[in-house]
């Protein structure tokens, strides 16, 4: 690795921002960005709406809809265990290999003590019945935990209801995640509601070579703290003879797509609003090439909610967030003090989303 060429924090910014059409926005179909992008963060219904905004030229709300009703696009958990927008095919062939990651949540300390005492062959039968009321109809988790009470009286619904959640690949279905309809979060199957299989692989190096396509030059360490998985190295040695291998600034091995778009340092960026949980931020274990190191705390709230950011020359400089009033409008909360020209750009792009959050 010694002879690897450095990548300066700058170069390594420029190459992620190109990589997430975050340097020009483009007029790729939205269903084509979800998947280039791995998947959106979605913890909540509207970030991957202002997700495509700040990437794609002309985005309509509808388009997103459209595919979510369509069942082209799901929202599901996926990387890091958490939910995520993505295609169909996606959710399907993603889960297998994250469902090692997932499958964690067992671990927390409701839902081990909801299995407490169960043996396999309980456990399978939990999993089974469970797949069986979810594939008859989709069910929110207060309906889904009454039934399962009444089939194991005595123990704690809500917490078998969860447990189903890491152990079979369930989707969140419309109108949860439609633009500007409410409902409660009904979940049922993949497999039932795109009425295909799940992939047979669980092999991660078609994931590690997306996830370095969108967002690389990247470490082994950053892979991992994007997707929830260990012990990627060798999955990266194994791959290692198809990437482009550089050190960052602090002696870090980075790999890359050799093909990949790594712009010059000097390349302006304009400034942007990115989404609440967006991954641009997430996606890497060293993140000083998009968070300034100063800025680290300010970047979660007490109750763990990843606000929206501005990002201004490339880098997180500030927050921003929704007034709700007659009309939604977009404050910025810079973390300092900004030159007229920039605050002029912002303010062009909070124009812009507020006429999105209106339509």
């Amino acid at each position: 690795m010694s002879g690897a060429p450095v990548l300066s924090s700058r170069a390594r910014n420029r190459a992620l921002l190109a990589r997430q059409h975050l340097l020009a926005r483009s007029r790729m179909p939205a269903l084509e960005m979800v998947e280039h992008l791995v998947g959106m963060q979605s913890q909540m219904p509207l970030p991957p709406y202002v997700g495509l905004w700040s990437r794609l030229a002309g985005f309509a709300p509808a388009e997103l809809s459209a595919l979510i009703e369509d069942r082209q696009a799901v929202r599901t958990w996926l990387m890091r265990g958490t939910i995520h927008l993505c295609s169909a095919r996606d959710a399907l062939a993603l889960r297998p290999v994250l469902q090692p990651v997932i499958a964690r949540g067992l671990r927390a300390g409701e839902r081990r003590a909801a299995l407490s005492g169960m043996d396999e062959k309980e456990i399978d039968s939990l999993v089974r019945h469970g797949r069986k009321l979810l594939e008859a109809a989709p069910r929110t988790n207060a309906d889904l935990a009454l039934l399962l009470a009444e089939r194991w009286p005595g123990r704690d619904g809500g917490a078998l209801a969860q447990v189903l959640h890491f152990q079979l690949p369930l989707v969140h279905v419309p109108p949860r995640g439609l633009w500007k309809q409410s409902g409660q979060a009904a979940v049922t199957t993949a497999t039932s509601w795109l009425d295909a299989p799940l992939g047979r692989s669980s092999n991660p190096e078609a994931l590690i070579l997306r996830y370095l396509g969108a967002f690389g030059p990247a470490s082994v360490a950053d892979a991992q703290a994007w997707s929830g998985l260990t012990r990627l190295a060798p999955v990266f040695q194994k791959l290692r003879a198809r990437l482009a291998v550089f050190r960052s600034e602090n002696g870090s091995e980075l790999f890359d797509l050799p093909d990949a778009p790594r712009p010059p340092e000097d390349t302006p960026a304009p400034a942007r609003l990115v989404a609440e949980y967006d991954n641009v931020v997430l996606a890497h274990a060293e993140r000083a090439h998009i968070v300034p190191d100063a800025y680290k705390g300010a970047m979660m709230s007490r109750n763990g909610i990843i606000p929206g950011t501005l990002l201004v020359d490339g880098m997180v400089a500030g927050t921003w967030r929704i007034a709700r009033g007659a009309s939604p409008s977009v404050v910025l909360e810079p973390f300092g003090k900004l030159a007229k020209s920039v605050r002029d750009e912002l303010q062009a792009e909070a124009a812009d989303l507020e006429r999105l959050l209106s339509s």
